[in-house]
């Protein structure tokens, strides 16, 4: 049995055997050779850390899971793998921007690929517009008449809060170039740039940190945001601003090709878990880029199951047969919980037990990997007649 690869040992996937190759004996007794699961010990185990390495990695079902996923954080970042965070669902309304600043600032999350919706809401908070806790079963026809939008258990004004950011939006809007097309990462490092300016509490943004740290950020479809929704008032104007979703493909591409080793942390699902896998098949499938492997770690948080055949629920063992990641057994968990519950207890975990990683900065050094994709795809004789 091998800690490195499963940390929390016992029952690790294996190729089948006949029942000629091992006796029942044997065989039962390889098996029986993980941790004993005892009754869990509460006393003594107070931090988050320690409950997770004492308590959750000696029990089962999705408690046993969400400890595997922290062990492999911690290996990740210690084997100095270029990490990206997906993120998707409603995190930003109640507060997970907080988690992701704390996980930027000590160097364990490289890149992000988020949906605008998590982008827009970050922002809220930041300029004193108000969320506030709700409640789940309320008459949402009360809540309409009253100007509030609910987001579960979570409420915003319409004018407080949803108007008031756009405005802010488009105020920022107007500083920024529209002379050329540009990747959802450019346009997020230059509109954030400017709501810094503007911001009261910047602090209170990651979508801001990760323009003061150089974390580029991109959104898989801008389009579907209150955020693209407001790039229709300077398009309209005669001054659009362009985003160009191919750009984000080689960027994305050259992220992964750059780096030594890569993992991921999917938050939930959607667009932003496939866009980030899919940069392994285009570099190998479409660039015929002998860079492009698979991805070395994988750790997804969602409450979606793999049965109804949908993206969001498709495991790490699907995504192996399509090249998205090294190898389907290894180096890979799922944890199916809700991220509002997993992913502080996660960040929290590594946050602990890992040291601080000097920044890499990327979206600094993103020209030069693209220049460098580009080189070697003009150079591949697979592709040589494209570039004639």
């Amino acid at each position: 049995m091998h800690h490195h690869n499963y940390p929390c040992q016992g029952g690790q996937p294996k190729a089948g055997q006949g029942s000629d190759d091992k006796d029942k004996a044997e065989r039962q007794h390889e098996l029986m050779t993980g941790r004993q699961v005892e009754p869990i010990q509460l006393r003594g185990n107070e931090a988050v850390a320690d409950m997770i390495d004492h308590c959750f990695a000696g029990s089962g079902f999705n408690g046993r899971r969400l400890a595997e996923a922290c062990q492999l954080y911690s290996r990740m970042l210690e084997a100095g793998a270029t990490v990206g965070l997906t993120l998707s669902g409603a995190m930003t309304p109640i507060g997970m921007q907080g988690v992701l600043i704390e996980l930027m600032e000590a160097g364990f999350v490289d890149w992000i690929i988020s949906t605008g919706a998590n982008l827009y809401h970050d922002l809220h908070r930041t300029f004193d517009f108000p969320v506030t806790q709700g409640h789940w079963a309320v008459d949402d026809n009360d809540l309409a008449d009253a100007g509030v939008a609910r987001i579960y258990d979570t409420f915003i004004e319409d004018d407080g809060t949803l108007l008031a950011t756009d405005q802010v939006i488009l105020k920022a809007a107007e500083k920024l170039p529209a002379e050329k097309p540009m990747s959802t990462a450019e346009f997020h490092w230059r509109i954030a740039e400017e709501l810094t300016r503007m911001a009261p509490h910047a602090e209170k943004s990651f979508f801001l940190a990760a323009k003061k740290l150089d974390v580029p950020i991109y959104t898989s479809s801008p389009g579907d945001s209150s955020i693209g929704m407001n790039l229709a008032v300077p398009l309209l104007a005669g001054r659009p601003i362009v985003l160009d979703p191919v750009r984000d493909v080689i960027e994305t591409a050259a992220l992964v090709r750059q780096a030594d080793k890569n993992g991921v942390i999917h938050v939930g699902g959607g667009s932003p878990k496939n866009f980030y896998l899919q940069t392994q098949p285009t570099l190998h499938q479409i660039l015929y880029d002998a860079e492009g492997g698979g991805h070395d770690y994988f750790i997804q948080l969602t409450t979606d199951s793999p049965h109804w055949g949908g993206l969001s629920g498709a495991t790490p063992s699907e995504a192996r047969s399509w090249g998205k990641i090294q190898d389907a057994n290894l180096n890979n968990v799922v944890v199916y919980s809700c991220a509002s519950i997993t992913l502080p207890i996660l960040a929290q975990y590594v946050l602990v037990r890992n040291r601080n990683r000097p920044l890499r900065r990327l979206y600094q050094t993103l020209e030069k990997s693209v220049a460098d994709l580009k080189a070697n795809a003009m150079k591949n004789p697979e592709l040589s007649s494209q570039f004639q």
